[in-house]
């Protein structure tokens, strides 16, 4: 029987782990894979959390307070769950330094996805021009994916940007605000799609709304950032759960690959990696690999691979990720009104801004997120604390935010590298540098964006948009592209490596163009791609 190992339990890792499964190879995932916490209070809503949890301020705030963001502190608006650090908790195998970036990474079962938002947004035709392949082959692959997850949605005015596939559920249903926001929208509809080429429609999301696979449909119990206890927001590790089932799947968690061993034809032929827990060196026979432990650990992988191989290690040019910029709104129809827990809290609308150029259309996700512990804008008023206590219960339910995603392209200031120290062991090097043109371009959609939040009867507060740090997004991506010519330090249209036959980039690394959109959906439907042409 045919054998592939898989790097990694990410998003591409486990959806091209059960394509190559479902076409007769058997698979085994290395993976440090540190697992989740348990659900605490399953059952409960998220207004029943905070009051029955035994120790509220330790689940939502942290032992340390690690999840508390303070009044005037710089940096992201909103913290991350505490019981989530297990996501992003460091590797110390795995050294870095950053320059124009900060970096994240993952080493959780599940990967970066265990932390993302749902969002399912399939690229254009005219957003994959540079992918070497027909763009019908991803289109079947987001059906696929979409079958295999579940995800809701419509096709409306946004079908231009965020095409229909097979197998799309039925949009989850509104909360107030968002329907609000959907029929001034409608009332607008002359101006922003005329003047501003602004266009309003649901969302796509990774959720069920029905019980399937083992997994519960969304009761709209308002957990969603918080981890959804029931299932129904889709991560990762659902996915590898399943595959631990299957007879010709083999699951090893604690090990760190730390180099591809290839023989003098340049072919792949061994995996060497470390156990986490006593350092015991495993070296594993394979002339196929997957890479899919994200973008910079598949890409030091390789460079660790080609520096035993051939001595030295190549600079990888290139990097990608989506800036993003933060617009918090307060929407004046939800003044005063009750503010709605019990829903869905992530993005239910998206905005898209045409441009010119169909590859450099704007995303924005409108969220009206009312479970994060605080809003920025109610986090910065300048009164007392019973006053701002006062306001924020009376603009709570009037409170959102569009999450504004720009594309990105490669380039040679971009890249990732190896430090090598004395003892032989490596550093990854990233540095960034954005488009010269990048002010310019933010600043005229931020302009647009503003106008269209007026036109919908919100304002955007001044002074309080927020442009994330490159690297906050993980949208990353580009290091080792696909090309249709052989070319080094690139992949085939079937994401093999140009430089070790049997080794494949199945993550973000591959792709030669970032649209602005969250690239996990796609990441999924290219590995199962690349999987089902194992044998070409």
């Amino acid at each position: 029987m045919k054998h592939v190992v898989v790097v990694g339990s990410g998003a591409s890792g486990v959806h091209f782990a059960q394509s190559a499964l479902e076409r007769g190879w058997r698979v085994t995932m290395l993976d440090v894979g540190r697992s989740a916490p348990a659900a605490e209070l399953p059952q409960a809503s998220f207004a029943r959390l905070k009051s029955e949890h035994p120790d509220p301020a330790g689940y939502f705030l942290g032992r340390a307070f690690e999840g508390a963001l303070f009044p005037g502190a710089k940096g992201e608006y909103y913290g991350f769950p505490p019981h989530k650090g297990y996501i992003f908790a460091p590797l110390e195998r795995f050294a870095w330094r950053a320059r124009g970036f900060d970096p994240l990474l993952s080493f959780a079962r599940g990967g970066l996805a265990q932390a993302w938002t749902g969002g399912s947004f399939p690229f254009t035709a005219a957003e994959t021009v540079d992918f070497p392949f027909e763009h019908s082959e991803l289109q079947r692959c987001y059906g696929l994916i979409a079958q295999r997850i579940g995800v809701s949605g419509a096709v409306d005015d946004l079908a231009p940007y965020l095409p229909g596939h097979a197998h799309l559920a039925p949009a989850l249903e509104l909360d107030e605000h968002s329907r609000v926001l959907l029929a001034a929208y409608q009332r607008a509809k002359p101006r922003l799609n005329g003047e501003l080429r602004c266009f309003v429609g649901r969302s796509r999301a990774a959720v069920r709304a029905d019980d399937r696979d083992g997994r519960q449909g969304c009761t709209n119990l308002g957990r969603c950032l918080w981890g959804c206890p029931r299932e129904a927001l889709y991560t990762p590790s659902l996915t590898l759960r399943a595959l631990e089932r299957h007879p010709n799947f083999t699951y090893t968690p604690g090990v760190v690959v730390t180099r591809i061993e290839a023989d003098a034809a340049n072919r792949v032929r061994r995996v060497h990696a470390e156990q986490l827990e006593g350092g015991a060196a495993l070296a594993l026979d394979a002339q196929h690999v997957a890479l899919a432990a994200g973008t910079l650990a598949s890409a030091k992988l390789l460079l660790d691979s080609l520096r035993a191989h051939g001595g030295v290690a190549p600079v990888l040019t290139g990097l990608m990720d989506n800036r993003q910029v933060l617009v918090p709104f307060v929407n004046f129809a939800m003044l005063r009104k009750r503010v709605e827990l019990d829903s869905y809290q992530y993005h239910q609308l998206a905005l898209g801004l045409e441009r010119p150029d169909p590859r450099h259309y704007v995303h924005g996700l409108v969220t009206t997120l009312k479970t994060a512990l605080i809003h920025p804008i109610v986090q910065s008023v300048p009164f007392d604390l019973a006053s701002a206590l006062w306001i924020f219960r009376n603009a709570h339910a009037a409170l959102g935010l569009v999450n504004v995603n720009f594309h990105d392209e490669r380039r040679e200031t971009c890249s990732l590298a190896l430090e090598v120290e004395r003892d032989g062991s490596s550093k990854l090097l990233v540095r960034y540098e954005p488009a010269p043109d990048e002010p310019e371009r933010i600043a005229s959609t931020l302009r647009d964006v503003k106008r269209a939040l007026r036109a919908l009867g919100c304002i955007a507060p001044p002074g309080m948009t927020h442009v994330r740090p490159m690297g906050a997004s993980v949208h990353y991506a580009g290091v080792v592209p696909m090309r249709a010519e052989r070319t080094a330090l690139c992949t085939s249209p079937r994401g093999e490596s140009y430089d070790l036959a049997g080794l494949y980039l199945v993550d973000g690394s591959s792709f030669p163009f970032l649209p602005a959109k969250n690239l996990t959906f796609t990441l999924m439907a290219n590995a199962a791609r690349i999987a089902e042409r194992l044998d070409d």
